[in-house]
């Protein structure tokens, strides 16, 4: 595995926000997930960039569901070939949809993926953001009106690939790598407790 471009800083060197924010996932996922580190280089972006990201994939309004927003970022980061996006996306897509083969398949072809035809629709749209939203038009709207997605929802899908498009590409050139643990989550059943 190679070493990113930029050396994580020292978390006891961050601002006091970042830090107890940055121990919040730690406690919650058992690691700090490498993007959290990266970003934080620069406080005032890493607020940014996370404020924007909760709003996106926290939010509570909207019929998309947890992992449709993650399917949305696993498959448009496929095609921006962000490994690190697709890796710890990917993984928190198996966790919320139960399904431990979707992530791979979304990644590679969402076309033939085991995904409802609403879903389908879904990532056919987020694709023609990622890769032409130049060429979006009306039918592309009715389209997804069609599978019971409103203008909001719309926006939403919209917003999250082209948010995650900045992510991809600051991931890719800073060379942030996916921690080890996101390839194995969501892929074997937990064991009972």
């Amino acid at each position: 595995m190679t070493s990113p471009r930029y050396p994580h800083p020292d978390l006891n060197t961050l601002p006091q926000d970042i830090q107890d924010r940055i121990l919040a996932v730690q406690d919650k996922a058992g690691f700090i997930p490498n993007v959290f580190l990266a970003f934080a280089r620069r406080p005032a972006e890493w607020r940014a960039f996370f404020a924007y990201h909760d709003a996106l994939m926290l939010k509570e309004e909207g019929s998309l569901t947890k992992g449709e927003r993650e399917m949305i970022v696993t498959t448009t980061s496929a095609a921006n070939q962000c490994l690190y996006c697709v890796v710890a996306h990917g993984a928190i897509l198996r966790i919320y949809e139960k399904k431990p083969l979707v992530a791979d398949q979304v990644a590679v072809n969402h076309r033939k993926a085991d995904i409802s035809p609403r879903q389908r629709a879904m990532l056919d749209f987020a694709m023609k953001v990622c890769q032409q939203s130049h060429a979006i038009e009306d039918a592309d709207f009715s389209t997804l009106h069609a599978h019971g997605f409103d203008d909001e929802d719309i926006w939403d899908i919209a917003a999250i690939t082209a948010f995650f498009g900045l992510s991809n590409r600051m991931a890719s050139f800073a060379g942030m790598m996916p921690n080890p643990e996101f390839y194995a989550m969501g892929r074997m059943p937990k064991a009972p407790q």
